[in-house]
């Protein structure tokens, strides 16, 4: 029996060249969560393959028509375009590190091949406003992204700050009265604005919540280590360094 035709839409996270003229691609799609896929012929000088293996650059946004079978691991793509033309994210430095970065911890997150439609959602949200945003929108998208994304994996900062809660407990993944007995925590203004930024819905929030980038820094840092505290073998973020670099 062949496998069935299904139309999906998918963000590129990983691409790794195949052969001589294809490549093997991890998409997070909506449909079937996180699979891999085998391209052929998109790395090809002729002029069918020309230009096809851009679509195939992590971050990318797309349509598909995929074949699947959950008994395979590696399954098929019948046809593919951009889901959303990107204007800026593949070529502009700063939005690219943005965009790998958010991938990166999309990665990470993502243990299990099963569709998870909400999280799809606001990725592809994330993604897009990205893509739209103003520089100050964009330099704290990375933040906003790494603080709500553990909604979806039951990990959830709590959001209880007040004039008598001002410290962040980082094990605790919510604000207390007293600091802590271990250093994972935060206290005063990156607390203070790390539920401002818990506070946000929309991407298009983040415009008033101006920062220094030495500042974002130190709250990028704390995040991953609140990742690292709250999901096993977490590591750390390959793509964090350079992100730190360009936003400044």
């Amino acid at each position: 029996m062949p496998d069935k035709l299904h139309k999906t839409k998918g963000i590129v996270l990983r691409t790794v060249k195949y052969g001589e003229t294809s490549l093997i691609v991890t998409i997070f799609t909506e449909l079937f969560g996180v699979q891999a896929y085998l391209v052929n012929g998109v790395r090809a000088s002729t002029k069918k393959g020309a230009g096809k293996a851009n679509l195939f650059q992590p971050s990318a946004l797309l349509e598909m028509v995929v074949y699947h079978s959950e008994l395979k691991q590696l399954q098929r793509i019948k046809e593919f375009r951009w889901g959303f033309l990107y204007q800026h994210i593949l070529t502009d430095v700063r939005k690219n590190a943005v965009a790998v970065y958010m991938v990166e911890l999309l990665t990470k997150c993502i243990r299990q091949p099963e569709p998870h439609p909400e999280l799809f959602q606001f990725a592809e949200d994330a993604f897009m406003h990205l893509d739209e945003s103003n520089a100050m929108i964009a330099a704290n998208l990375p933040l906003y992204f790494a603080l709500h994304l553990p909604v979806f994996f039951g990990f959830r900062m709590q959001d209880n700050f007040s004039s008598s809660r001002t410290f962040l407990d980082l094990q605790e993944g919510s604000f207390a009265t007293d600091n802590p007995s271990h250093l994972h925590y935060l206290e005063g203004k990156q607390a203070e604005v790390t539920s401002q930024l818990l506070k946000a819905q929309r991407p298009a929030e983040l415009e008033q919540i101006k920062l220094h980038h030495d500042f974002r820094r130190g709250l990028l840092a704390a995040y991953e280590t609140y990742y690292a505290l709250h999901l096993q073998d977490f590591g750390k973020m390959r793509t964090l360094p350079v992100l730190r670099e360009i936003l400044g």
